[in-house]
């Protein structure tokens, strides 16, 4: 579903904003997410076991990502929808492998994070896109 340009974005250190469906008279929010696009095509995430998102997530699996090329460069953006899947497994490598695209892993604080997410786990969340669309300038 993605087309080149479209990967040559992912494929970029930058933040999806990821939207679930929200509780009661709510408004939805998006929330900065680390992410990668998988060999079969579809959006990766992960959280925190405890994160509201995930609850939501598991009575709706349903979400939305956006990702958009930085201020100061040529407008273009890609937006997905799609049901989600939360997995147990695989987490932790996901969330150490994001961090070494999203951080400088010299610094000792980062690792301090990381350790903790391996200590305490984290959930896989997979986006597989039904729906894509774009803009590019």
């Amino acid at each position: 579903m993605f087309r080149d340009e479209d990967l040559a974005l992912l494929a970029r250190p930058l933040y999806a904003f990821l939207t679930v469906a929200p509780r009661g008279d709510r408004w939805p929010a998006p929330r900065p997410v680390w992410f990668e696009v998988t060999d079969d095509g579809d959006l990766q995430m992960f959280s925190l076991p405890d994160a509201p998102k995930l609850e939501r997530l598991r009575e709706r699996p349903r979400a939305s990502v956006v990702v958009a090329a930085p201020t100061g460069e040529p407008e273009h953006w890609v937006s997905v929808e799609g049901p989600v899947t939360l997995h147990d497994d695989g987490g932790v490598e996901l969330a150490t492998r994001l961090a070494e695209r999203y951080y400088d892993m010299s610094d000792p604080k980062r690792q301090i994070l990381v350790d903790e997410w391996r200590s305490g786990g984290v959930v896989r969340i997979v986006l597989r896109p039904e729906r894509v669309n774009r803009f590019s300038m």
